[in-house]
This record gives C-alpha cells, sequence and structure tokens, in this order.
C-alpha cells in the first residue's frame, strides 16, 4: 500500500502509519525511484519530491480513460502550481523543498492538446496565466484549433493587457476567478496581494465584454467577516452579472501558514479531517459563531441560485442570447442537481458534452474554424513570467 498527495504531503506521520511507503510533494521525480525500488524488492518508507519539471514526463494513458463516463472528459494540466502565496492555499505545504511553480514546455503542452478528440478541454492548472510568456505562446499556439476551454485566472492577470484577448482568441469561454473576498484588510491578513487594489468591477466587465462567463469564487469566514458578509456578497455578484458563483468556508488546512496561525491562537476547534472540505467551520471566526458561519455559507447557495437572482444576473446582459445563456448555465449549475445524478448514474454523462459546448459556443457570433496544427515554438518557458 502507498499514499500521496495532498493529506500525506501535509500529515506523513499520520500518514505512514495506513501505508507501506509515502510520497511527499509531487509525484513526476518520486514515482520512477519507486518503480526501481520494487523492482529490485527495495522499496523505501518515504519518497520525498526534490527534482521540480515537467520535462521529460510521458503523456497521460487516455486511451485508459472511459471517456463516456465524463462530462468533461478532456481535463488538462499543463503547469504546476501558482506563483502567489496565499496563507489558506495547499499550494507551500505541498511544494516545500522545491519549486512550487513551473509549466511544461510549450511543445509538449500543445502536443498533448492536440491528441484530444473534441473541442472542449478543462484546464484544471491553479493559475493557467501564472507564467506570462509560457501562457501567451500556448495562446499562440492555440489559434486555428477550433477549441473551446475552460479555467482558473486570477485578478490581476485579467487586468492585464494583452494576455485575456489571446486567450478568448483561441477558445477561452468560461473563466474561474478567485475573488475571495471584498475586504482589502481580509486580503492583506491572507497574503493574497495579488487582489489588492484591483477593481473586481472591471475584471467582470472586461471578461463578460470579451464573451468569457465568469465562475466566481469566494471564502467566507476571514478575521474581517461578520454576519453581513453572506448578504453583501451575494448582491454584488448578482448585480455583477457573475453567471455561476463558488462559496467557500475558509478552512485551515494542515501545512498552511492560516493553519499555524490558528494553532497559535487556539482557534482550532478539532481534527477530523473529513470536515475540512470548506463546507464545515473548523475553527473559532473572529466576529461571528461557527454555526453562524456554516448557515450563512449555505444561505449564500440558496440565494444566489435563486430563479429571481439568476434572472436579474441574466438581464445586465445586453442581448436576449447572453441572457438565455447565463440562464441556462447558471440554472445547469445548481438548479437541476437531481438530473446531474442520475444522469451519472445512467452512465450518460458524456452525451451532455454537445449542450455545454452548444452554451459556450454561444458567447461567439462566428466559431473558430478548426486549422491544420500550426509551427511549434520549441523553448521551453521559464518558471516566472
Amino acid at each position: 500500500m502507498v499514499l500521496g498527495g495532498l493529506h500525506v504531503t501535509s500529515l506523513p506521520g499520520e500518514a505512514a502509519a495506513h501505508a507501506d511507503a509515502i510520497f511527499l510533494g509531487p509525484g513526476e521525480d518520486t514515482w520512477p525511484r519507486f518503480l526501481e525500488d520494487f523492482a529490485s524488492r527495495r522499496p523505501a518508507a518515504r519518497y520525498q519530491s526534490s527534482v521540480r519539471t515537467l520535462e521529460g514526463v510521458p503523456p497521460v494513458r487516455r486511451d485508459l480513460i472511459k471517456r463516456h463516463l465524463y462530462l468533461v472528459p478532456n481535463s488538462i494540466v499543463v503547469s504546476r502550481g501558482c506563483p502567489h502565496v496565499c496563507d489558506f492555499c495547499y499550494k507551500e505545504a505541498f511544494f516545500e523543498g522545491g519549486r512550487s511553480f513551473y509549466t511544461q514546455t510549450v511543445d509538449a503542452a500543445l502536443a498533448e492538446i492536440e491528441r484530444l478528440p473534441g473541442r472542449h478541454l478543462y484546464f484544471l492548472d491553479d493559475h493557467l496565466f501564472g507564467n506570462r510568456r509560457f501562457a501567451a505562446a500556448l495562446f499562440d499556439g492555440m489559434r486555428g484549433m477550433g477549441r473551446l476551454w475552460q479555467a482558473a485566472g486570477t485578478v490581476n492577470s485579467i487586468l492585464a493587457p494583452g494576455l485575456l484577448e489571446k486567450a478568448v482568441q483561441c477558445g477561452l469561454r468560461s473563466l474561474f476567478v478567485g475573488f475571495e473576498t471584498m475586504n482589502t484588510d481580509n486580503l492583506s491578513e491572507q497574503r493574497k496581494f495579488q487582489n489588492l487594489n484591483r477593481d473586481y468591477k472591471a475584471a467582470v466587465d472586461r471578461l463578460h465584454g470579451l464573451g468569457v462567463m465568469v465562475n466566481g469564487s469566494f471564502v467566507f469566514g476571514m478575521d474581517g467577516d461578520d454576519e453581513s458578509v453572506f448578504e453583501r456578497t451575494v448582491e454584488w455578484a448578482v448585480r455583477q452579472g457573475i453567471e455561476t458563483a463558488t462559496f467557500h468556508i475558509l478552512t485551515p488546512y494542515p501545512g498552511t501558514a492560516l493553519y499555524q496561525r490558528m494553532e497559535q491562537q487556539g482557534r482550532l476547534l478539532h481534527r477530523d479531517w473529513d470536515l475540512h472540505d470548506t463546507r464545515h467551520c473548523v475553527f473559532r471566526p473572529a466576529r461571528m459563531t461557527p454555526r453562524q458561519l456554516e448557515a450563512g455559507y449555505w444561505r449564500a447557495y440558496r440565494d444566489f441560485y435563486r430563479w429571481s437572482n439568476i434572472l436579474r444576473g441574466a438581464f445586465t446582459k445586453p442581448e436576449w442570447a447572453g441572457r438565455l445563456r447565463h440562464a441556462g448555465y447558471a440554472a445547469g449549475w445548481k438548479k437541476f442537481e437531481p438530473l446531474w445524478d442520475a444522469v451519472i448514474r445512467l452512465r450518460r454523462a458524456g452525451r451532455m458534452l454537445p449542450l455545454l459546448e452548444m452554451i459556450l459556443e454561444g458567447f461567439r457570433t462566428q466559431p473558430e474554424e478548426a486549422a491544420p496544427a500550426r509551427a511549434r515554438i520549441s523553448a521551453a518557458a521559464p518558471p516566472f513570467g
């Protein structure tokens, strides 16, 4: 039995009791070492990642994936980590001891994209725009592929001129954006400096102006939050016409700066890791009770996805096509969860992909036509751009 991942890296002593070998950090360099040791019947008890590179990593065996079972079979990751150091994020704990942000070569990323059938892609990178030089070259290489894709980015990367336009030209149609909080003191406390003094409304307007849907991420329970934060956040998001929202309860994960600070302050309630899921309060908030925080979290979801608020958000769009797609995407996200559960149980999720593509494509009047593969940029991008 071998174990790896975020939990194992953050709590190696706890994990070691349940496995013959544990893996700390990314596995690109440690898994081959383990296989060699296992073949020689000399496996170690612990493998610590030290070499941080994606160069030479073999392509994913996507032929083993049962594509028909997934709504989004073309998920892809072309980088690791993030250049920022927010206190609540798992990243610093997971990547301790080496680089915490690095990319594939542009050639390798484009080759992997070209191997994927169909049109839709979902980039699961923490911050696809984190290395501007890499991202710009990637987007240039993707032009003409006829792709539709979704990803995650930061407010400052949205406001930066040029790069977002390149992304849209090669198929970006929906972006997950970590707004997290409207409170500047909260941003400073959590070291989310990339959001400080940024115009959130301008970022949303810029995305919508380019035909990109917004999935806004918001975190409740920071020390500057009181019970009014839920209503204020929902109202702001609806007023901006944000299509979908993902809410979280602030969660101090082991190994993070947030966890260390709350442990020193005696604010941690327990170590039941099953409840460290951003849906339960596992610490003592500064300006409300744990019960109030949990109740407000669920209320925010209910309020944002009320039909009245979905329609309010939809009617911020100037044209009927945009209004209908806003309503369809937002409603499909939360209003029809029983239907999605049935589709998944019946193993028919893949049949819904054309519907997703239709909604994404609806933001363009003239879809980009697929073209032959372009010449590739062969130089590796630097770790930071």
